[in-house]
């Protein structure tokens, strides 16, 4: 690598985009920020979001062997709003993250469910991504971008989610004895002020990363600028035992739109990563993000490399992000 260049931490795939709506078995508008998973026969699983014209999202399941191409896509909608029942969801079902819960041997899918009210964060439990269960909306609008961890931390179970307040738009903690009761909501990681690419606004992408040394968070942050917004990616680390703790913040961001896939589309200059999958080797990691909110796409890395890269470009959370983050939970506590 010539001195003059950035390290690459993800690779993109020369099949990108991997799904787009004109290979849809029905009417798509857009398909783009799915969750993933790895099912028990070694399939990989995109849970995939699907924009119709008139708007509205749903959820549908495409299956692959590989992760990479051979797509088997379900010929309907694999799980739709249901608005009757749930009003919450009346304009659309959307961004699911997918977590495997050991603990009950089932698939949790948080996704943002759009109502009058506006994006709440509600979940759905499975066991084989045919029939579903919904718990309901667990946090109130304005709240989205929510992922489980797969397993509960002092009897209870842990949930990163995004609302947005007078405060701004930061990365939150939650915690539930039961999945439906949510409480001692904290501040997990503050966007950050100024100049920065991830300053106002900063969201979870895929779910948590279950490392030796901690959990590996990717997250996404907008930059906005005269012309519009930028969503990039950038990694932060927390402890293993107390999520709660952040242990190193990336500087710089890791990935962010280059490709005409990427720049040009439905919000153009956005990638937005859902989901993820790792590989036998327990280090190779298919990285799953929506392109531009248009098609689906495939990026590659080594979760080695991005704990050894926050080695060198991160920082103790401390200073004005620390401070910032003490600050907004002396205004809310509890």
């Amino acid at each position: 690598m010539k001195s003059n260049q950035y390290e690459v931490l993800l690779e993109r795939h020369p099949n990108n985009p991997i799904l787009t709506a004109d290979m849809w078995p029905y009417p798509a508008h857009t398909v783009f920020n799915p969750g993933s998973t790895i099912l028990e026969d070694g399939t990989t699983l995109l849970l995939c979001r699907v924009e119709d014209r008139r708007g509205i999202s749903h959820l549908c399941a495409a299956r692959s062997k590989n992760g990479i191409d051979g797509w088997v896509i379900d010929t309907e909608p694999t799980f739709a709003p249901d608005p009757t029942n749930h009003p919450e969801e009346m304009w659309g079902i959307e961004d699911p993250r997918i977590t495997f819960v050991p603990e009950v041997g089932e698939y949790f899918i948080t996704y943002t469910a759009f109502g009058k009210s506006g994006p709440g964060v509600a979940i759905a439990s499975t066991k084989d991504f045919h029939k579903f269960e919904r718990l309901g909306l667990v946090m109130q609008p304005d709240d989205k971008d929510a992922a489980l961890f797969p397993s509960r931390f002092h009897g209870e179970y842990a949930l990163i989610h995004r609302p947005t307040t007078e405060m701004g738009s930061h990365m939150w903690l939650s915690f539930s004895p039961d999945l439906r009761n949510w409480g001692g909501h904290i501040v997990l990681l503050p966007a950050r002020r100024g100049a920065w690419w991830d300053a106002n606004k900063i969201g979870l992408s895929p779910p948590p990363i279950d490392t030796p040394r901690g959990w590996l968070v990717i997250y996404h942050g907008v930059r906005r600028h005269a012309s519009g917004s930028i969503y990039r990616l950038g990694l932060a680390l927390f402890d293993k035992e107390h999520p709660e703790n952040c242990l190193t913040r990336g500087q710089s961001w890791i990935f962010g739109p280059e490709e005409r896939y990427e720049v040009q589309g439905d919000v153009g200059g956005a990638v937005f990563p859902g989901g993820y999958t790792i590989l036998p080797d327990g280090d190779t990691l298919h990285m799953y993000y929506g392109a531009a909110d248009t098609s689906i796409c495939l990026a590659v890395g080594s979760i080695s490399k991005m704990l050894d890269w926050l080695d060198r470009d991160g920082t103790e959370f401390t200073g004005v992000a620390g401070q910032l983050a003490e600050r907004i939970q002396l205004s809310n506590p509890g």
